[in-house]
């Protein structure tokens, strides 16, 4: 008989389950597939957003947004864009019930466990497939599947040494393939972070205005020095780059930003006839913000062995 056995929620930063349905089922394929569950709550921050692990008996599906997993377990003849869309409304009521800033801030297990009432009704509901009335939520769901299919985890990948440090999401969008680089998420975005941001993108502006300014004073005047035009763009090009740093993960991120803010210090020292004091502090400051930002805003550690 196809069914749902099981669904959990988890956050995808540290694999923190946040709620869960009761299972009384303790054989021993279930109990493996809870192993399964919690190998995959490790490494949900390095997976796509839409998954499948198929086991001899059972498979196990799983969706990522907004830093939730919803995750659920079937047998493997469940139909597939059914599960889809049972995770799919797990998803959209989470949402709608807590805040982000509740998921973020979670500290306990299981302490959205009254979601589970929910998981239950949901799950009642398709089991009973002939008492389902979303036919067109159904047909949305199966092109979707169609167009972007789920990246089946093998059982192999699940089990090896390296886990999933070498699946790459912007690969696997429209693939599947897997990549040779490593994948790695950064620890959520805070306030002074995106200051820092939106300041080294208007250091950047200003020194593309007066480096165009310069080209223009150079082309008036033949005395001019050429080389403050080299200043202002490699200020334009650092001030980016350092937004760059702060967004992704790189190799030898931190070592870059400091680089970086050196030929921030080196371009505004070599401006210092065209610029007052206050101005070349505003930059000066600003690299250093930024850096410190780049520096804090750390790629997110393994998880926690909690037991999913």
């Amino acid at each position: 008989m196809s069914m749902i056995l099981s669904a959990s929620v988890v956050r995808v930063r540290d694999g923190l389950p946040l709620s869960a349905s009761t299972d009384y089922d303790q054989s021993t394929g279930m109990q493996e597939c809870r192993k399964y569950f919690k190998m995959l709550s490790k490494k949900l921050s390095q997976l796509p957003d839409r998954c499948t692990l198929k086991t001899r008996q059972y498979n196990i599906n799983f969706i990522s947004s907004l830093g939730v997993s919803y995750m659920m377990l079937c047998t493997e003849n469940y139909p597939s864009v059914l599960a889809f869309c049972f995770l799919d409304e797990l998803q959209k009521e989470f949402i709608t019930t807590y805040n982000m800033m509740k998921t973020n801030t979670a500290v306990r297990p299981y302490c959205f466990i009254e979601f589970d009432n929910f998981i239950q009704r949901t799950k009642q509901r398709y089991n009973n497939t002939r008492s389902l009335s979303t036919k067109m939520n159904l047909a949305d769901m199966q092109t979707e599947i169609k167009l972007r299919p789920p990246y089946q985890i093998t059982l192999s990948e699940l089990g090896s040494a390296n886990g999933f440090a070498h699946l790459s999401v912007s690969e696997y969008k429209g693939t599947g393939k897997i990549s040779a680089a490593p994948h790695q998420r950064l620890e959520p975005v805070t306030l002074p972070g995106i200051v820092s941001f939106v300041l080294s993108l208007l250091c950047g502006a200003l020194n593309l205005i007066r480096g165009f300014h310069a080209i223009e004073s150079l082309l008036q005047n033949e005395g001019e020095d050429f080389s403050y035009v080299i200043a202002f763009f490699l200020g334009t090009a650092a001030c980016l780059y350092q937004c760059y740093l702060f967004v992704y993960y790189t190799g030898w991120r931190n070592a870059k930003s400091f680089l970086t803010f050196g030929l921030i210090c080196l371009c505004n020292m070599y401006l210092y006839e065209l610029r007052n004091l206050w101005q070349l502090f505003f930059h000066v400051t600003v690299g250093a913000f930024s850096t410190l930002q780049i520096r804090l805003r750390q790629p997110q550690g393994k998880s926690p062995d909690y037991n999913v």
